[in-house]
């Protein structure tokens, strides 16, 4: 059962599939992961798996960054040994510029192992998880397609504003949640149950049927849908 991936949008582009239809796809470079961390029961409370996606220049990296993924010798480490703590397991690999964790059953994974997308080879449908472009601050009929008011009959100066946004004496207090002008978008997101038209193994790509949240260039989370 695969556990996920993390990726990066690349950009859409057009396939032909078997009856020779043209199907517009979303690319998306998907690995390889280090797992970073394994989560237990016994020690975290849940399951779950630490991956890391593309490697980090050491210059750019903190030394806690660093440290998170190859052993450094500190006086902590030093006085954790002298007490007999056992240290975690390190992946070993560079640092990583990009980390998430999935939740599940992490059987058959090791710290330091190698996760591509040949997982997903007969994987049908995806769930992927992503932040939305930001747009800045943008009024109501952008950021929730209202209307608008009339452009007549004594409207004057007023017709790309909300309107109206509570009630009379009862209960005298806007409603929690109204929809208003604010920021737009850079939220995260998650698009279910997308078909997984082409795996590619040699070039480390997904080939997406459906919206992917985010610019190209954005990163993402890949996941096997669970609500088919």
């Amino acid at each position: 059962m695969a556990i996920g991936l993390l990726g990066r949008k690349v950009g859409m582009t057009q396939i032909f599939d078997e009856s020779g239809n043209v199907v517009p796809v979303t690319v998306i470079e998907a690995g390889p992961c280090h797992v970073l961390q394994l989560r237990t029961k016994e020690r975290d409370g849940y399951e779950a798996a630490q991956l890391g996606f593309r490697d980090k220049p050491r210059r750019l990296a903190s030394r806690s960054q660093r440290g998170h993924v190859a052993k450094l010798d500190s006086k902590r480490s030093k006085a954790r040994a002298k007490a007999g703590v056992e240290p975690l397991s390190k992946a070993g690999c560079e640092p990583q510029r990009f980390i998430r964790e999935f939740r599940g059953s992490i059987e058959g994974l090791s710290v330091g192992q190698k996760l591509d997308v040949t997982q997903f080879a007969e994987v049908k449908r995806v769930d992927i998880v992503g932040v939305t472009k930001g747009r800045g601050t943008a009024g109501v009929m952008v950021r929730h397609n209202f209307q608008g008011q009339r452009a007549s009959h004594g409207v004057k100066k007023v017709h790309r504003h909300a309107g109206s946004i509570g009630q009379s004496q009862f209960p005298g207090h806007v409603p929690k949640g109204r929809r208003m002008a604010g920021q737009y978008g850079n939220q995260r997101s998650t698009m279910r149950n997308l078909k997984l038209t082409r795996v590619d193994a040699e070039n480390n790509l997904l080939l997406v049927y459906g919206a992917v949240p985010g610019p190209n260039g954005g990163y993402v989370m890949i996941k096997v849908a669970n609500k088919l």
